[in-house]
């Protein structure tokens, strides 16, 4: 025997392997996803009220600063409606971006 013939003998035992796999996630495999789905959207609503509640906060602390001539303190208004704004938009796009991240994960 050669080598060539134990190599084509080694590649032709190799077992073929599928080239399309299809998992998609289970929406009924586990008791208790709609109250989990229940809870999630309850915890996103909290996250937009605290994040209204934190602008307002944060706006009221900015006026206070700026009518003080405070610039630590309207500095730092600034810093909070920038960051209760950021909050709002990132809860409130949290499900939109976790489909596009799963559609870019299932395309590669």
């Amino acid at each position: 025997m050669t080598i060539l013939t134990l190599v084509t003998e080694a590649a032709s035992l190799v077992p073929v392997i599928p080239a399309e796999i299809d998992i998609n996630p289970n929406d009924s495999g586990l008791p208790g996803i709609d109250q989990l789905r229940t809870i999630v959207g309850a915890i996103m609503t909290v996250g937009l009220i605290l994040s209204v509640l934190a602008l307002i906060v944060s706006a009221i602390v900015w006026g206070f600063g700026s009518n003080s001539s405070n610039p630590h303190l309207s500095g730092r208004g600034k810093i909070g409606v920038l960051i209760s704004c950021g909050a709002a938009v990132i809860c409130g796009a949290s499900v939109t971006l976790i489909n596009f991240f799963w559609n870019v994960g299932q395309s590669v």
